[in-house]
């Protein structure tokens, strides 16, 4: 049957890999890296960099793929979503049978952890004959994010939320809680909240050689970070952010 490891990578900082995972890359029949497009071409490079300076098997071989886009005409978003997910997994079904076969062993790298604001785990659950699944734990956005401003990610004894930026711009500050973390937020919408008593701390490309940084009070954060935040997807034609909410 075939075994497929979902090998956490960080943001992509080949220092962020574990020896879990180098060993696991090593240990692969066939690694596969999905392309997202002419606009994050930098994603699939850093994942064969990552390949490239780890992985020392000479059996171990590489197939690239072109990665479904999400329909952006239907109304329904977890319908969205599920379609998608559904065209992902045939894609690497067919990749492992056409690179593999039915038999083997299968990396695919996965940004910051597999467990975490992730849909690998369930794209996976998908397959058919269904593999055997091996997660290999990695750093996640969070722990990036909190590292670059040297902060802990909760009060003492006090709650953490970690939500979207979907979910924030839709129901507001989470209730219960001082502290939330803001992922997969493409419309900054910190900038929606009312300001009064909310500090940020913000990443792009938290962990990488890239990354920016911006924290304060949201009133007076909030101009600078659409700003650097907008430079920066110009030079690199995306970004990836993170950002940690408090009141105080």
């Amino acid at each position: 049957m075939i075994t497929l490891s979902l090998i956490g990578i960080g943001t992509g900082n080949p220092d962020h890999l574990t020896r879990q995972a180098m060993r696991a890359l090593n240990g692969a029949d066939l690694i596969l890296i999905p392309r997202k497009g002419a606009g994050k071409a930098d994603l699939a490079e850093l994942r064969r960099a990552i390949v490239a300076e780890v992985v020392s098997n000479p059996t171990t071989r590489i197939a690239e793929f072109d990665l479904p886009t999400r329909d952006a005409a239907t109304a329904d978003y977890r319908r969205r979503v599920d379609d998608w997910h559904e065209a992902i997994a045939t894609v690497w079904t067919e990749t492992i049978d056409r690179h593999l076969g039915p038999a083997g062993k299968v990396a695919l790298l996965v940004w910051g952890d597999p467990s975490l604001y992730d849909s690998t785990l369930r794209i996976a659950a998908r397959l058919s004959p269904a593999p055997q699944i091996e997660v290999i734990p990695g750093i996640t956005s969070i722990q990036a994010l909190t590292a670059a401003h040297a902060i802990p990610l909760n009060e003492i004894n006090g709650p953490v939320v970690i939500t979207t930026g979907r979910r924030l711009r839709d129901e507001g500050f989470p209730p219960g809680t001082d502290t939330c973390v803001v992922m997969l937020d493409g419309e900054c919408s910190f900038q929606h909240l009312p300001p009064e008593g909310l500090s940020i701390w913000w990443a792009g490309f938290a962990g990488m050689p890239e990354q920016i940084t911006e924290s304060g009070p949201l009133a007076e954060a909030t101009p600078r970070i659409l700003a650097r935040r907008a430079a920066a997807r110009a030079v690199q034609g995306w970004i990836m952010d993170i950002y940690l909410l408090r009141r105080q």
